[in-house]
């Protein structure tokens, strides 16, 4: 007797269309999310009685969430250095930095001894270099990627704690050069610790987008997000995605197996610091200006809590963890001490502890979930066997 042959599909192509449906709707999710986000802050919140309208003007203002979108640029690429790559990057800041001065540069009257002007909003009669801002943003992007490979360059060889001491000296160099570059052998690259503003208006559509215009910035700011997440999610699952995730399990085994390390190292670096150079002009326009003393060590530490906390190489909740820390770092802590002291009448710096705070998260993650609130499928399967195999030497 025979028995009637039933076809199975292989695990793979069940795995790569299961995969296929979350990625559609996370993406459907916050896209829906996002919508919804502008049409209340656009429309509705202005309508609200005066008791709700000051409640999300205190707790969730327009300003915090635009700011938190930047946050979340830059959080996806280092996502990509650490998350897909396995690279310990602590200069992210640098990269960021770069492309506010690129901002301050290219969208202001600071080189005032000659005058460019090509798509901006600003006069045509006012000096300097005035290049539209989508532009800006192309140059920022591209520098950033040069300089990122220029960076890891000197770290192909290094890796954990040596990796992580190299990327934190660049990340303090940079900042550095431009706090005191007032004058360098004459020449005036940042103004120093004065700083460059005002920055030129954003254009969109034909219209000028003022420092208050938050409405129309926050939709720049969210498909600039956008932008990243499609790069993040095209570049995971093609050919140099899988280069990285085989470099972050185990770096001897992927050159065994012709991963060509030098040229995907250097690839992360220089996607990653063109998603900084994409957040740094995006946050100048945000400020009005570029400022050497924002750029600080801890801007470094907290992008990479939210990659912890979020899941590294997973690109939706590095998303959730960006937002989650960068609200809380900007409003949710100051809104929440100054609601405490009211009632306790107390007269507590909530703000000041805030690296206390994001300390103790990544103290209880690293101790209890290290794979991070939405983890990445792979790396969770890792850090369990790694876990389970650890637990049966001990039980031995």
């Amino acid at each position: 007797m025979k028995f009637p042959t039933i076809k199975l599909r292989k695990k793979s192509k069940i795995s790569k269309e299961l995969k296929s449906f979350n990625q559609s709707k996370w993406i459907r999710g916050f896209t829906i999310a996002a919508a919804a986000i502008w049409v209340f802050y656009a429309f509705i919140v202005d309508l609200l009685p005066y008791s709700l309208s000051d409640f999300f003007q205190k707790w969730f203002p327009a300003t915090t969430i635009n700011e938190s979108l930047v946050w979340v640029i830059c959080a996806l690429g280092l996502n990509i250095v650490v998350g897909y790559a396995g690279l310990l990057d602590l200069g992210f800041v640098a990269f960021w930095a770069i492309g506010g001065y690129c901002a301050g540069w290219f969208m202001s009257d600071f080189f005032h001894q000659t005058s460019i002007h090509f798509g901006s909003t600003a006069a045509p009669e006012q000096p300097g270099i005035h290049l539209s801002f989508w532009i800006v943003l192309l140059i920022g992007a591209i520098i950033c990627a040069l300089f990122g490979v220029l960076i890891g360059a000197p770290t192909l060889r290094l890796k954990s704690d040596y990796l992580a001491l190299v990327t934190l000296g660049f990340g303090e160099i940079i900042p550095q050069i431009f706090y005191n570059g007032e004058n360098i052998a004459g020449f005036n690259l940042s103004n120093g610790s004065k700083g460059i503003s005002p920055v030129d208006n954003v254009g969109l559509f034909g219209k000028t987008l003022g420092p208050f215009d938050l409405d129309w910035k926050y939709l720049i700011f969210v498909c600039l997000a956008a932008l990243m997440v499609f790069i993040s999610l095209r570049i995971r699952s093609g050919r140099l995605g899988r280069a990285w995730l085989a470099i972050r399990e185990d770096e001897l085994a992927a050159s065994m197996m012709g991963v060509p390390l030098m040229k995907s190292k250097l690839a992360a670096y220089a996607v990653g610091a063109f998603s900084g150079g994409i957040g740094g002009v995006a946050f100048a326009t945000h400020v009005n200006g570029v400022f050497a003393d924002r750029f600080s060590f801890s801007i470094s530490i907290i992008l990479l809590a939210m990659v912890v906390l979020g899941g590294m190489g997973n690109v939706w909740g590095v998303i959730v963890g960006a937002l989650a820390i960068a609200w809380v770092n900007s409003t949710g802590l100051p809104a929440f001490g100054e609601t405490v002291n009211n009632v306790l009448g107390t007269s507590i710096n909530f703000p000041s502890y805030n690296f206390l705070l994001f300390g103790g998260i990544l103290i209880f993650m690293m101790l209890y979930k290290r794979e991070g609130l939405l983890p990445e499928s792979r790396l969770k399967q890792i850090l369990h066997e790694t876990d389970d195999s650890t637990s049966n030497i001990g039980g031995h």
